[in-house]
């Protein structure tokens, strides 16, 4: 078990080495407990700006009455914090999707729990009170590349699942153009701070793009030439979230309503993606195709 303490992972350096240890060798037990203490220490800054902001100093209050008040807030917030439904269970979730592993979380995200729906409440208060500071902000943490084609396409195959029921475009075709754009997950499009943009289709960032993007340098066929440039690329916070985008690109796109539609098809859809100037290889679906193949052989040793 992972000892846990009060004063969280800001202030504990053993809390923290042993959270290091222990998600080597038990990584869903580690990010519950480091889910746990980030919710211990947004609570605690929660019950400070409630309070600052319905309270007054007083005559009587001094270094020695602040220092009890924030130790009497540390343990509320140590005994508010951890419980089923909570928000260390969204913060665990999300962590365990940025490592890669398989999540625990038992809620589904589309029904909150009241204890749950209790702490998006008291996020919202926290805003409310205007504490910038106080804002939980996600930390992208740089995901471990898989080490083999198998592992990566078991590391996707679920949110390509829920793509293929979204478009009727088979998972594995797409699970290849994903391998093909990202070699295999080893060399996925990189946030600034060397952090994964979950980008798994190499997708642009257009005008009509509101979220977050990064900018890299890209190699893209220019009259038949490979030339190195620059592009704004999409980036997302979940493999989740970038095969569901892609599922509303093929979509909703009308560039790409013959990619659907010959989406049962290996060779269509490689072929149809081509036509289409998903990509300006000249030779992108015939390496499309041999991915796919690759892809297929994989989950049938896998099966």
């Amino acid at each position: 078990m992972i000892p846990t303490s009060s004063a969280g992972l800001s202030t504990d350096p053993a809390s923290l080495a042993t959270l290091r240890n222990q998600a080597a060798t038990d990584p869903k037990s580690a990010t519950r407990e480091a889910a746990k203490q980030f919710e211990s220490l947004f609570m605690q800054e929660l019950l400070k700006n409630m309070r600052n902001s319905t309270m007054q100093s007083g005559m009587l209050e001094n270094s020695g009455t602040q220092m009890g008040t924030e130790m009497l807030d540390a343990q509320y917030a140590k005994q508010l914090s951890g419980l089923r439904g909570g928000l260390a269970d969204v913060i665990a979730k999300q962590i365990e999707r940025q490592m890669g592993v398989q999540s625990t979380d038992a809620t589904s995200s589309a029904g909150l729990g009241p204890t749950r729906a209790a702490a998006m409440a008291a996020y919202g208060s926290v805003s409310a009170v205007g504490t910038d500071t106080a804002t939980p902000k996600v930390q992208r943490t740089p995901l471990r590349p898989p080490a083999s084609a198998q592992e990566f396409v078991d590391r996707v195959t679920a949110d390509a699942k829920a793509a293929e029921a979204s478009t009727g475009i088979p998972a594995a075709f797409m699970i290849s153009q994903a391998a093909l754009e990202t070699g295999w997950g080893k060399k996925e499009i990189k946030m600034a701070d060397g952090s994964n943009s979950f980008n798994l289709f190499g997708i642009k960032a257009g005008s009509n793009w509101k979220g977050p993007t990064t900018e890299i340098t890209t190699t893209e066929f220019i009259n038949g030439k490979a030339t190195k440039v620059k592009a704004s690329f999409r980036a997302y916070s979940s493999y989740e979230e970038a095969f569901s985008d892609y599922a509303k690109l093929m979509k909703e796109s009308p560039r790409y309503q013959n990619v659907v539609a010959s989406g049962s098809s290996a060779h269509g859809f490689a072929n149809s993606l081509q036509k289409a100037g998903y990509a300006t290889d000249p030779q992108y679906a015939e390496k499309l195709g041999r991915v796919i193949n690759t892809t297929l052989r994989l989950q049938r040793v896998n099966t």
